[in-house]
């Protein structure tokens, strides 16, 4: 059988797979024993979605590939860090699925966001599409910086999620930049009404006033907002506040929008440092920590923990059959779930271009990991892998500082300069 169109149910082990160690094992923040907590190991790594190559999907583009097998395996560990937020802005970190257990709106609506189609927020289309404008064409490999930037765009569209995602670049992580991108603005909690007519057939009325939740029509259910369509309405259904109808806004009463933290970094030359081992271990004992996006040559994977001295993954080099939701939004998810032990590779094997990601929920989650990340700084033995300062330093790159004009060339110069991905993912040998 071709390894390259192999599914889910032809990649079983048997459970025992798994190393029989003392060492603990760290998945996203928790902790387990290989010894007396098995069944806890399995059912944590088979509750995070797992996004592999699928084909016989709708034409990227209309007219593109309709499959992304060979080319899409950075964009789907994208998509399962980026997974693993909306899991944790929706169900919580301790949310649990489990094969042939009824699942909430909440589940079905995050996996309706990664269908394989035009209209969900984060569909490969989608991805494959707004990379265009970094510079990627449909089909060419990712970096984790391109990804990243690409998540970041996608998310704006994403008003039921509300998030903030910030890309600290240059090794850099600026709490002020944080602080403002996670607050919300002045005039929020005004209400937003949408009538229909005219000749565009829309107008805008601010409802304004602190935090009034009045029942501001942004748009009908027939006419597609910006973004995507990944949650269907029945046709007399409205969005409040960018809410469905019913759906909950108490925590937008909150000053601070969940925040997605993804680094982008590199770690060596060719091979990783064996300086930031001991650092990036503890990234992934983080209570939020999101995992890591990387891999090997020419092989993304999404890291969500470690035991011993090797990587616990999930591997999106699976060819499946696309899968269509039903009328109601449902589908047959067991695909979106690995059920088998999950893949290791040892540390030493990593390529050093990589992304890190962090949750915070709220504010005093984001407050937490800067105190997390201070004490790191000062494990003895271990390199910091980026550095948390107050202020922009004044020495930050940015295009003014590079005098860098958005000229073809001059955006070549700029991705090079911020992204580790010039050798396409490539480690060429000196």
């Amino acid at each position: 059988m071709d390894a390259a169109t192999l599914t889910y149910d032809t990649l079983r082990f048997e459970y025992e797979d798994f190393p029989e160690t003392k060492e603990p094992v760290w998945i996203l923040g928790r902790t387990y024993s290989v010894f007396t907590e098995k069944e806890e190991i399995l059912l944590d790594v088979t509750s995070r979605l797992w996004f592999t190559y699928r084909k016989n999907f709708p034409a990227i583009g209309g007219t593109g590939p309709t499959s992304d097998t060979g080319w899409g395996c950075m964009l789907r560990c994208g998509q399962m860090i980026f997974a693993q937020a909306l899991i944790c802005r929706h169900l919580g970190r301790d949310w649990r699925w489990e094969k042939g257990k009824r699942q909430t709106d909440n589940y079905f609506n995050i996996l309706n966001a990664f269908i394989d189609k035009k209209d969900s927020y984060y569909s490969i289309h989608q991805i494959a599409q707004m990379g265009v404008g970094e510079g990627k064409s449909i089909g060419q490999w990712y970096g984790p910086n391109t990804v990243a930037q690409v998540l970041k765009k996608l998310a704006t569209f994403d008003t039921w999620s509300s998030l903030a995602v910030h890309i600290a670049m240059d090794n850099t992580v600026v709490m002020e930049e944080i602080n403002s991108t996670c607050q919300y603005p002045h005039w929020y909690g005004a209400s937003w009404e949408v009538s229909w007519s005219g000749k565009f057939g829309i107008a805008w009325k601010l409802f304004c006033g602190p935090r009034q939740l009045k029942k501001g029509r942004l748009c009908k259910s027939n006419f597609l907002c910006a973004g995507a369509a990944a949650f269907p309405a029945a046709e007399s259904d409205l969005l409040y506040n960018g809410f469905p109808d019913g759906a909950e806004v108490t925590d937008r009463l909150s000053q601070w929008k969940p925040l997605v933290l993804l680094i982008p970094l590199r770690l060596g030359l060719t091979d990783i440092n064996e300086a930031y081992i001991e650092t990036l271990k503890h990234c992934f004992m983080m209570p939020q920590s999101l995992g890591v996006i990387g891999g090997k040559p020419n092989s993304a994977h999404y890291f969500i923990g470690y035991v011993g001295e090797e990587l616990i993954y999930l591997d999106p080099h699976t060819t499946q059959p696309a899968m269509e939701p039903s009328d109601n939004g449902c589908i047959p998810d067991e695909s979106f779930h690995c059920q088998h032990p999950p893949c290791r590779m040892s540390i030493a094997e990593l390529d050093p271009s990589i992304a890190v990601g962090f949750f915070c929920n709220t504010e005093e989650d984001f407050n937490n990991w800067c105190q997390q990340i201070k004490k790191l700084s000062l494990l003895r033995g271990a390199l910091p892998m980026f550095e948390l300062v107050e202020h922009q330093p004044s020495h930050f790159s940015s295009p003014d500082v590079l005098n860098l004009t958005p000229d073809s060339s001059d955006a070549d110069r700029l991705e090079r300069f911020f992204d580790s991905e010039d050798e396409d993912f490539e480690i060429l040998s000196l």
